[in-house]
This record gives structure tokens, sequence and C-alpha cells, in this order.
């Protein structure tokens, strides 16, 4: 069996930094808290997102212990450098940063300046691994948050037209990331996701029907619990699957904000993949998930990420 996860961290800085914890203390809680959550959800490897510095990372994956390795993206934004990567008990064969937006969509803009979007602001990074039934490729991303900031590092808009052009600001970015991480997966997959197996993986930053996660499914048809899934056609070579559906519905939300439980935490698979796939579900890092609002700094010291890791466990 192989157990395929991602999970947001949160903000996983060591002590002392600008973004991290106040002391060492709450820093080591943290620490082994998260090793505690992969443990019990029996991962193989896990896609991380929001890693604050290699330091912070390395300390987790000596907390998981002999076997564990991990590596890191190298694109992030230098202003707030949170990157995705991948923890695993299984060697990684290969990895590629993946950052790119496609070129007819880097006019795309991003602030009231007028800023060209030319690289996702939190780089994709795929890694490979040799299982049981062969090679498979895993992409941990990180798109563009819904939680919205402004000029001067304000979490509050001057005004409602400033809300509103942000809000559209952050779309924008959101899509035109995604629509990145699909080229990329076209590529892979090259029309033969019915041999290539895919994992497309990490925080989306939106919900299951949001458009912005609809483009990473690719053609539509064949989606799980739809009345063609199981039924071959022209689309299942380019397509990817999200699992979602296949999570248990009282488990089916990995952050709760404002009081309102979303699924934002994705993993999606090629075709080839899916005949595998034995179960999916969500594990917080606490008995429940903190209620989180935009204020993510007053959340420095919280010893538990406000995201549930997804998971899903395979016959391999």
């Amino acid at each position: 069996m192989l157990t395929v996860a991602t999970w947001n961290l949160e903000n996983f800085f060591t002590a002392g930094t600008p973004f991290g914890p106040a002391t060492a203390e709450l820093f080591d809680r943290k620490v082994a808290l998260l090793a505690s959550t992969i443990h019990d959800s029996g991962a193989d490897i896990v896609a991380t997102q929001e890693v604050g510095d290699p330091a912070a990372f390395d300390a987790l994956v000596a907390a998981l212990g002999s076997g564990w390795t991990g590596v890191l993206s190298t694109h992030f934004e230098a202003a707030h450098p949170i990157r995705v990567g991948f923890a695993s008990r299984i060697a990684i064969a290969e990895t590629e940063d993946v950052f790119a937006i496609p070129e007819r969509l880097q006019g795309v803009p991003t602030s009231d300046a007028g800023d060209p979007l030319t690289a996702m602001g939190r780089g994709a990074l795929r890694v490979r691994i040799a299982t049981s039934a062969g090679d498979v490729d895993l992409v941990s991303v990180h798109l563009k948050s819904k939680l919205l900031s402004f000029p001067g590092g304000r979490f509050e808009p001057h005004d409602e037209d400033e809300r509103a052009r942000y809000a559209d600001y952050a779309l924008n970015r959101r899509a035109a990331e995604a629509a990145a991480v699909r080229t990329y997966a076209n590529a892979l997959l090259d029309a033969q996701g019915t041999q290539r197996r895919l994992f497309v993986l990490g925080d989306f930053n939106d919900g299951v029907e949001a458009a912005t996660t609809q483009i990473v499914n690719g053609p539509p048809g064949s989606e799980i619990g739809s009345a063609g899934e199981g039924r071959p056609d022209s689309g299942d070579g380019a397509r990817l699957l999200n699992l979602a559906p296949l999570i248990p519905p009282e488990k089916r939300f990995s952050r709760v904000f404002r009081g309102a439980r979303e699924l934002i935490d994705h993993i999606f698979v090629s075709t080839a993949v899916r005949p595998a796939v034995m179960a999916a579900t969500t594990l917080p890092g606490a008995a429940t998930l903190p209620s989180i609002t935009e204020h993510a700094e007053a959340r420095k010291n919280a010893p538990v990420s406000d995201h549930a890791l997804v998971s899903a466990t395979l016959d391999w």
C-alpha cells in the first residue's frame, strides 16, 4: 500500500524569524505535533506548503525519523518566503521547479501599479518516485490565497472599491497560476494519462467547484461520482480527477474560515492512478481545526496548522 498526502504547515518558520514563533519551545512543540500527525496519517510521502525556511523543514524531517528525506522548491516571494516541498520515506529520484506563467497570461495585473504576472508567487515542485506500479510524478502546489492584502501590508482596504479591485487581482492571479499548473500537467501527461501516473496536490485556495480548481481538472467528464465515471472517453489521456468525493462527507473540509468549513486542499490524479485509489480522508493536526480570520499574523505562536492534512491510500 502507498499513502500520499498534502499538508499546508501554516507559516512554518523557525523561532525568532520575522514570521516565526516567539520562542524555541513554541517551535519545537509545533514540530512535534506536525510529525505526530504525519505519522498518524500513515503517509509515505507528503506534499508540503508554507515552509518558511529550510531550517524549519530540516527539523521536521529529523523529527519524522530514520528513512525520511525532504526537498524544497527554490522559487518563492522574497517578501514572504514560503515555499512548497516534499517529505518522503520513499527515495526521490528527480525534482523540477515549476513557476512559469503561460506567455499569453502574463499581462494579468496583480495590483493597482499594473505589475504584470510572469511567474507563480509560490512555485510548484515536481518529484518522481518509484513504486510497485512504476514511476510516479507528484507536483506540490500552493496557489494565490483568497485572503486579501493591500498596499503597505494592510489587511483592511481603504474603501470597498479597493477591496473589489484587489479581490479581482487575487482571483486573476490564482486563475493564471492554475493555468500554469494545468499547462505543466499537460506536458507531463502528453495525452497519455491512461498510462502515466501523476498526482497534482496541495493548497489550491479554493473549493472543488471553483473555476480556478476546475481549470486543473482538464477535460470535463468521468468525474468521481458522476454518471460517466469508469466510462472510457477521449478525455482520459489528459484528465485529472479530484479525489474530494472519496473523502467522507463529515471530513470533507481542510480549513475553517470564520466558522465556515472549506475544502481548499486537493489531490488530483491521472486516469492511470484512479483504479488504485482505495480511500481519501482528512486529518487535522489537533482534535479540531481552529477557525481563522484574515489576520494570519495573529497565529505566529500557534502550535498546530490551520489546515488539515489530506491523504489518499492506494493499492500499490
